[in-house]
């Protein structure tokens, strides 16, 4: 009986050791910062950010090519940043919160597996850390209004105090061009891409919708449609 009770304890000592070190190998990887954690916020500000900025600029350089107005222009942009900052937030809201329905109902499928073959404080161990993981709609919606918004700022900034249409419309360009810029390095190094290319995609993009608004604007006005 000794000889087999020592087999025994001999063969569970070593799994129990394995175990140990496998769990204190696997603590630092958890403590490491989880960028997977906040990339619904931080694509939700960028996106915001790159949305405001484009749409309110390419609406401004559309009413200005009919109307040289600056009280026009501007309530034109502003329009745009009220109404794009409630879109964003509002398809924001519906579509993390569709995300996280998904996310709970495969949670609670995995955690009836687990009942089965784990004690109960494990499984309250990883419903907390589970919480934690989720995407927050509030929080991907308050975001991505708010970088809508910050964003929508740039152009109405620039053409908020200059009377001369010509300048007016050259700043409102050039302050646009430099925020397109910033919002690409940025996301570039957010996401670990390539800096010059993801710059480069987001001007011409960005220059792209303010020439093609000013330009058919520009070509309705005139025919007096």
């Amino acid at each position: 009986m000794a000889s087999n009770q020592e087999s025994i304890h001999g063969a569970k000592f070593p799994f129990h050791v394995q175990e140990m070190e496998r769990q204190m190998n696997l603590e630092p990887q958890e403590k490491e910062f989880d960028y997977s954690k906040r990339s619904q916020w931080l694509r939700a500000a960028v996106l915001g950010a790159n949305d405001g900025l484009v749409s309110t600029a390419s609406l401004m350089m559309g009413v200005g090519a009919v109307k040289q107005d600056i009280k026009v222009m501007i309530l034109t942009g502003f329009a745009g940043l009220v109404a794009g900052a409630c879109s964003m937030a509002i398809g924001e809201y519906v579509s993390v919160y569709s995300q996280l329905d998904i996310e709970v109902a495969q949670m609670k499928r995995e955690k009836r597996r687990e009942v089965a073959v784990e004690t109960m404080a494990k499984v309250e161990v990883q419903e907390e850390e589970n919480d934690e993981s989720l995407p927050s709609p509030v929080q991907a919606a308050a975001a991505s209004a708010l970088a809508f918004s910050l964003g929508a700022m740039v152009p109405l900034l620039a053409a908020s105090f200059i009377k001369a249409y010509k300048v007016r419309i050259g700043v409102v360009v050039a302050a646009v061009t430099l925020a397109l810029v910033v919002f690409g390095w940025l996301g570039a190094v957010l996401g670990r891409a390539p800096v010059v290319r993801s710059a480069a995609r987001v001007l011409i993009g960005g220059w792209l919708a303010m020439a093609l608004t000013f330009g058919l604007t520009k070509l309705i006005g005139t025919q007096g449609l």
